[in-house]
């Protein structure tokens, strides 16, 4: 008996139902990076037959994914900004809730020559979007994994950011001579012991995930640096968890930073705090 296309998807939906909110999208995506089709292919010939080397490959994926393995890392990238990454499993997979920071980063920069630090750029989905939507700056992305940092040059060239270079080292050790208007970090905060790292995020790296034992280690160390790598009047923006805000508050302010200030991700959760800072 063959299967056509809308039966595979219908079949594969339902497969689906218990590990995600969106069965009917997750399948209808990993069919499409099967076949190299885009979506739209299937409402116009659901009557088609994949061949069966198709199949085995798109069943193959739905079984991992029923294991809980993300979509990003079996199709190899994940859209951010209107612009699509390649990820691997050794970056996380990036958030829409990141978006926010980068929306409120671009606030922040002016459409002269800026400096901009991204520190712990993962994938480099925040400096090469900071990049992109400020052609006239200068963006340095920072990261201690060499493996991330390969992976951000890669996307770097495929989207021509030209105006951002890459520096493998944990958050700013070495940038002793550089001084920028803005920094940004969506750092590692998760709790050692948080339930969620059993979930569906034990599959990315631990060490992008985990911020020692109160998740706010890599927070506190670069909130300690900042003060001089930024110019009077620059500004840091965190991503931080959604019970970390006034932690950050306090860390931010005990540091010498003034108009601290908190944005809620699209749950309705703070998620992201800026600070200016003022010697």
């Amino acid at each position: 008996m063959t299967t056509n296309i809308a039966q595979l998807l219908r079949q594969a939906s339902r497969s689906l139902a218990t590990v995600s909110p969106t069965p009917e999208l997750e399948a209808e995506i990993l069919l499409a990076h099967v076949m190299k089709q885009p979506r739209s292919y299937f409402r116009a010939w659901p009557e088609v037959v994949p061949p069966p080397d198709v199949c085995r490959t798109f069943l193959d994926l739905l079984e991992r994914r029923q294991a809980g393995e993300p979509v990003a890392y079996l199709v190899g990238t994940r859209e951010f900004w209107s612009r699509e990454f390649v990820v691997t499993p050794q970056v996380l997979i990036p958030r829409p809730d990141t978006e926010l920071l980068v929306e409120k980063a671009l606030e922040r920069i002016p459409a002269r020559t800026s400096t901009i630090a991204d520190l712990g750029t993962g994938s480099g989905v925040i400096a090469i979007t900071l990049a992109l939507e400020r052609p006239n700056s200068q963006v340095i992305a920072t990261d201690r994994s060499i493996q991330a940092l390969k992976l951000a040059r890669h996307n770097a060239k495929r989207l021509r950011a030209g105006n951002v270079s890459f520096i493998h080292t944990s958050w700013m050790t070495p940038l002793t001579q550089h001084r920028f208007d803005v920094i940004v970090s969506n750092p590692p905060y998760i709790a050692s012991g948080d339930p969620h790292l059993k979930q569906e995020i034990r599959f990315e790296p631990a060490d992008a995930l985990i911020g020692g034992h109160d998740g706010l280690e890599a927070i506190r160390e670069i909130v300690t640096q900042s003060p001089c790598h930024l110019r009077p009047g620059g500004w840091l923006l965190l991503e931080h968890g959604y019970d970390q805000a006034s932690h950050v508050g306090r860390l931010l302010a005990e540091s010498g930073f003034v108009s601290i200030e908190c944005h809620h991700d699209l749950q309705g959760h703070p998620r992201i705090t800026q600070a200016q800072w003022s010697p």
